[in-house]
């Protein structure tokens, strides 16, 4: 009688899941395409996982002020905007005011 493989054990996986988000993990790398020695493009690429905790400890909140990610910061903008706006829009109406 065959007996049943064991497959990957969950708990291992969330386990190892858990510490890389707890510690994390970058990975980093160069590409750079060259032409008789004369460097055309260099890509650096750079990859870190870890929580949003660790990361805001590590001083990366990045997300926080993009205005596609943060309805906060979308608002803010908005607001600038509006203040800037209006600001135009008093200079030109002080400009038209009848002397």
């Amino acid at each position: 009688m065959l007996e049943p493989t064991k497959s990957i054990n969950a708990t291992g996986l969330a386990d190892i899941l858990e510490r890389v988000l707890d510690k994390g993990i970058v990975i980093a790398g160069d590409i750079k395409i060259s032409l008789a020695d004369v460097e055309l493009l260099t890509i650096k690429i750079r990859l870190l996982v870890c929580s949003v905790d660790k990361a805001l400890e590590m001083g990366i909140n990045w997300w926080q002020e993009d205005t596609y990610l943060s309805t906060k910061a979308r608002e803010k903008e908005l607001t600038e905007q509006q203040e800037s706006l209006d600001a135009r829009l008093e200079k030109l109406e002080a400009l038209n005011k009848p002397l």
